[in-house]
């Protein structure tokens, strides 16, 4: 008991020296500052020397801010504008603004006396000499300043309590074309840029639509930007779009550099290897996303569109399987499942039937796979884990090389290791052509990032295959279908149709039917409107 209060007294009393410390630190300041709790107000007086001087103080340190101080006219009135240098019009600051403010006031016809009334003459330049279609007006000068930083430009007029915020921005884009990572042989050469007001305007353009609904937000803390949630209001489920709003504004994080930090920021298992929002170039598949019911997010600053909720399905499917007729594209489709099964388990698989189970093998099949793998000194494992792993770095390179010598780099890289690695001894020719195979395949999944999921899982089930041989196959598998059950975007089943079982909706799954038969839309969006075709 007395070792107990000999710890408790000491600890009270430096808790009390501390906390009288900091209170005595706390009434220094106010001493020393006294009219600090008096701060000024962060609102336009009109009176011009000071209000300039207020924005100046909040954004004049920057190099690129320009401050402009002319006079209205013939009146004597100062003005001074505000804008940045590089997001705002220029033309369009000196040819309709300035020479607006500063020349159509030395016409006769117009009062001056009636200018000395601040609202009077507000409103008449508002009404009668600026030529901006977006005009507000704006009291706060954190607010204006903030504006001028993002490419508007903000004036000031002597007299008036408020500036008046010019959408004027600017900003240099590249021009609509074909989107690189989704290329179709038939269907629309557009897609999506880092301009947002552009991919809005994409999704207009599909046609008249006044249920389309394009729904604003602001996102990141330190750095804003401009974020829209689309959707068509008399077909998408009103929980689906709360639920969509809702995660978006929980978005906490200081930036938003590209839409993949919102895919991640809002997606059901953050720990799952598979995407759960689906994301694209192309404004066709978003537009026929919404209008199946589904929710669309843009990000300005990037020509990647956000759709949710996805489906395991969705990740297999092609824009141009509803361009073609329904026969070629069912095909198409299913050997894109075939092909998604080729990468997932053709390198496991072939550890598994070497290692354990070779009496499963035909025997002419078995007794080249062996005459091929004489004297290659790794296990089946080693042996395919130095291909993938070259094949995986190969790909990566050709990513990152420029453009004309990237494919041809990646090209003889492959036939060159491939050859060289089978007459030094190191891997048979069986295992460089299931390589190989494997390799193509992923390339036929339509999402890239489906992709990259299934090259990943890959190793997972070579390791399995390698300490169990067919039992850890299974087993890879079981686990696999047991995550997939459970997991979920925005609500929605990942595996649906298939778990849980919905018969009509299958006629969009493994296989595309005829466009007269697909009269309704999914069932697993609960839509307000579920018919799509009406005879």
């Amino acid at each position: 008991m007395q070792g107990f209060l000999a710890f408790l007294i000491p600890y009270i009393i430096f808790n009390v020296f501390n906390q009288l410390k900091s209170e005595k630190k706390k009434e220094s300041q106010k001493e020393t500052n006294p009219n600090s709790s008096q701060a000024p107000s962060e609102h336009y007086t009109g009176d011009y020397t000071l209000d300039y001087e207020r924005i100046k103080q909040q954004i004049g340190h920057n190099w690129d801010v320009h401050f402009r101080e002319f006079l209205l006219g013939d009146t004597g009135v100062r003005v001074a504008i505000i804008f940045l240098d590089g997001l705002s019009d220029k033309e369009l600051i000196e040819k309709h603004i300035m020479m607006a403010l500063m020349q159509n006031f030395t016409d006769e016809k117009y009062d001056e006396s009636s200018f000395k009334n601040g609202e009077v003459l507000q409103e008449f330049i508002k009404n009668r000499i600026l030529p901006i279609s977006d005009l507000k007006e704006e009291q706060d000068i954190k607010l204006s300043a903030t504006a001028v930083l993002t490419g508007s430009a903000a004036l000031i007029i002597d007299g008036i309590s408020n500036a008046l915020i010019l959408d004027i921005a600017k900003g240099k884009s590249r021009n609509i074309e074909e989107p690189v990572s989704e290329a179709l042989v038939r269907g629309p050469r557009v897609g999506f840029t880092e301009i947002l007001s552009d991919n809005t305007a994409l999704l207009r353009k599909h046609g008249e639509n006044s249920n389309l609904f394009i729904i604003n937000f602001k996102v990141g803390q330190r750095s804003k930007k401009e974020l829209i949630v689309a959707y068509i209001e008399d077909v998408a489920d009103p929980n689906l779009v709360e639920e969509v709003k809702r995660r978006i504004q929980k978005i906490t994080i200081d930036d938003v550099a590209e839409s993949g930090y919102i895919e991640q920021l809002i997606e059901d298992n953050y720990l799952s290897p598979f995407p759960q929002v689906q994301s694209t170039e192309r404004p066709d598949r978003v537009f026929a996303a919404l209008m199946e019911g589904r929710v669309a997010i843009l990000l300005d600053g990037t020509p990647f569109a956000l759709v949710a909720p996805v489906t395991l399905g969705m990740l297999l499917q092609s824009p141009e399987d509803y361009y073609e007729r329904w026969l070629p594209s069912s095909l198409i489709r299913l050997l894109r499942y075939l092909a998604a099964s080729v990468t997932l388990f053709a390198p496991s698989l072939y550890i598994a039937f070497v290692s354990f189970h070779q009496g499963l093998i035909p025997t002419k099949l078995a007794l080249s796979i062996m005459r091929a793998r004489e004297g290659v000194p790794f296990p089946a494992l080693i042996e395919a884990l130095i291909m993938e792993v070259a094949i995986e770095i190969l790909r990566e390179a050709g990513l990152r090389l420029p453009k004309p010598i990237g494919p041809t780099m990646g090209i003889v890289g492959g036939l060159v290791i491939g050859e060289a690695a089978v007459q030094a001894g190191i891997v048979s020719p069986v295992l460089v052509i299931i390589v190989a195979l494997t390799a193509i395949s992923s390339f036929v999944i339509p999402q890239y990032n489906a992709g990259i999921t299934l090259r990943m899982l890959r190793f997972i089930a070579m390791f399995l295959a390698a300490l169990f041989g067919l039992y850890g196959v299974v087993i890879f598998f079981l686990f696999l279908c047991s995550h997939l059950v459970k997991l979920k975007s925005f609500g929605v089943p990942y595996l649906s149709p298939t778990v849980p079982y919905r018969a009509g909706d299958w006629k969009d799954f493994m296989v595309r039917m005829p466009l007269k038969m697909m009269k309704n839309r999914p069932r697993l969006l609960h839509t307000k409107d579920s018919t799509r075709r009406k005879d």
